[in-house]
């Protein structure tokens, strides 16, 4: 047990959430001989596959976890997003993120929260005992507060994220390597403040799973080159995983959650160049590589990952297609992205969602009006440099899937069985015995 636990008071239960980015429930379950800590989390307490949110990508699916709500809500709904009126994009960060985070209503209910390496927050927040954001963060110089947290990190090497370039060489040796060292301070750092900080909520996540499964999932999949390097890079993960359990004093939950799940990518889709052979999307010159470079007569284009939006007049400052043409032209894209196959002769799309279906709330405006799921193997992406081939591949042999992220909950009582990723901030507030309106989630609580 650690100092904290000595020092503290009988304030409440609670709770130490440990993400494992992209992470799908299969693979793990599959190798439950070999992982032996998850396999016990999950027979001692709850487990399951659940699903992520649409879109399935990290940028969307931490902001909807750590808030219960769906990108409508939050405001953000990938990697890059754009401005209203505007084909201006922008990379979100925390601070774009317009719903209220579990850690923030954990403060509002006077107790404390520890929140590490969790993406899209930078730049760090004040009001929680410590943080040190994650993913889209520039370095830790500016990413963790409060200072001696910040010293702490730098002393010991710490890694905010893998050096995913390495992933690319044809030889994965050396990304390996930076793999395991990221995950070895973030869990250092992470183990420490577990023992030190006197807190009711400790939030991490292990963010080096996703980058791992992205350049070396097929070799998993397929028996390839590196299927070994995988399975022992996740033997470690649920070392960690377990050590970390132990560390627990017996009022705390454990909670393990991925954002998403994760599949072989077999084609890139390249949906800016199947819009500009199809007469959807054309440019005003031959140089061209941003959405603000579209010609006025396109009729839609699209954003990663397989976000879909009608240039719509009077609302694109070039739109061309009338408002009252607006569902006709958007039903008839929709029928050809079912319709689309790939080499292989499979559907692309798994289903094609509409804006209405898939989002609500107070910041819907910059919603995309369509969003395709795609079936595994088929990763859309959204260019605008302009490619020969509506299909190929890259260095990425993983892609994200909508279904087959992973739960855990140290608790018998948590109900797995058809949840998806909203249900978790609620069940959070219900483990940590923190009252809240439950019409303020999109979710619910997975505690009978």
């Amino acid at each position: 047990m650690g100092l904290f636990d000595r020092l503290r008071g009988d304030d409440g239960p609670r709770v130490a959430f440990f993400g494992i980015d992209g992470v799908p429930y299969s693979m793990l379950s599959e190798h439950f001989d070999e992982f032996e800590n998850l396999a016990a989390l999950a027979d001692e307490g709850s487990a399951g596959a659940i699903d992520s949110i649409v879109p399935p990508e990290s940028s969307a699916c931490w902001p909807s976890l750590t808030t219960g709500v769906n990108p409508g809500e939050t405001g953000v709904y990938g990697f890059q997003d754009r401005e209203v009126g505007s084909y201006d994009t922008y990379v979100p960060m925390g601070r774009d993120v317009q719903a209220t985070r579990i850690w923030d209503r954990v403060h509002d209910a006077d107790r404390q929260a520890t929140v590490m390496n969790v993406p899209v927050t930078f730049p760090p927040q004040r009001d929680v005992q410590r943080m040190v954001s994650g993913f889209l963060s520039p370095g830790i110089d500016k990413a963790a507060y409060p200072d001696d947290l910040r010293d702490y990190l730098e002393d010991i090497d710490y890694r905010i994220d893998v050096n995913a370039k390495l992933g690319h060489d044809d030889d994965k040796s050396d990304f390996i390597e930076d793999a395991h060292e990221t995950i070895d301070r973030n869990h250092e750092a992470f183990k420490n403040y577990v023992e030190q900080d006197d807190w009711d909520l400790f939030f991490g996540v292990y963010m080096t799973t996703d980058r791992v499964n992205h350049f070396l999932f097929e070799d998993y999949e397929k028996d390839g080159e590196y299927k070994e390097e995988f399975l022992e890079f996740y033997r470690k993960v649920d070392q960690y995983l377990g050590e970390m359990r132990e560390l627990l004093p017996d009022d705390v939950t454990m909670v393990v959650a991925s954002d998403h799940g994760f599949t072989t990518l077999n084609y890139e889709v390249h949906c800016n160049e199947w819009l500009s052979q199809n007469g959807w999307l054309s440019y005003e010159d031959d140089d061209h590589d941003e959405l603000g470079d579209i010609a006025e007569e396109t009729k839609a284009y699209s954003l990663i990952p397989g976000r879909f939006y009608i240039n719509l007049e009077d609302r694109e400052p070039r739109g061309s297609v009338p408002e009252d043409e607006y569902e006709a032209v958007r039903d008839e894209l929709q029928a050809e992205l079912e319709a689309l196959e790939g080499p292989d002769g499979n559907k692309v799309a798994d289903r094609v969602v509409t804006r209405e279906d898939a989002f609500r709330g107070d910041h819907d405006d910059i919603a995309p009006d369509l969003v395709v799921v795609p079936n595994h193997g088929f990763d859309l992406k959204s260019g605008f440099k302009g490619d020969d081939d509506v299909f190929g591949k890259g260095p990425r042999n993983g892609m994200h899937s909508f279904d087959n992220a992973c739960l855990f909950v140290d608790d018998p009582d948590a109900r797995i069985d058809d949840a998806d990723l909203l249900d978790i901030a609620p069940t959070l507030m219900d483990l940590l015995d923190i009252e809240y309106d439950r019409t303020a989630f999109d979710g619910s609580t997975l505690l009978s």
